[in-house]
């Protein structure tokens, strides 16, 4: 038995991996990185360049989900998802939080995606959901666990917190997304 289903799932695994290493990478250089901002006066662009991130993996999102054209149902999801995110990132003060929120999001999405890649290839996925966000929250608790074996680093029970609430906004959104672009395909179809 091979451990992936499919070509996709693959890619999607090898997708986490990767953002991990790169989250990994920047435990380091992380707080070196925000004292020189701070000291070059460059923390209200960071601020900027943070929210064109933002919008580059929304508009991401968008081309690359949507490829028809959507539904109500999905626009109302999308709309709703895209609210709740500014909301909470509106609401984090600290661009660290920020980051969290953005991190483990995409982690979050990705290990939906390959848990639900797996399971429509016929392998048995248990509470795909649930799954999807402990393993993200198991993730960021690895993320955390190692910055407390780091001298320049602290541990933080409040980011682990964070990445929770990250993989649980991100796995809502996605199964929420996949609803409505079930339920517009039914109404196409005519099957109410």
């Amino acid at each position: 038995m091979t451990l992936f289903t499919s070509r996709r799932e693959r890619r999607l695994w090898l997708s986490v991996l990767i953002v991990m290493v790169a989250i990994y990478a920047t435990l380091g250089l992380a707080q070196r990185l925000a004292e020189t901002l701070i000291e070059w006066g460059l923390l209200d662009f960071t601020v900027g360049l943070f929210l064109l991130c933002m919008f580059l993996v929304g508009l991401t999102i968008l081309t690359q989900g949507l490829k028809v054209r959507p539904g109500g149902s999905e626009v109302a999801v999308g709309i709703g998802v895209a609210t709740a995110y500014l909301l909470v990132f509106t609401r984090m003060t600290v661009p660290t939080e920020r980051s969290h929120l953005i991190e483990y999001s995409i982690i979050g999405v990705l290990i939906c995606e390959a848990l639900t890649e797996r399971k429509s290839q016929g392998r048995r996925v248990p509470l795909l959901p649930v799954l999807a966000v402990l393993v993200t929250v198991a993730l960021g608790a690895l993320d955390e666990g190692i910055q407390w074996l780091l001298p320049n680093r602290v541990f933080d029970p409040v980011d682990i917190l964070f990445n929770t609430l990250a993989g649980i906004m991100a796995v809502a959104a996605s199964v929420a997304l996949t609803w409505a672009r079930r339920w517009t395909m039914v109404q196409r179809l005519g099957l109410k």
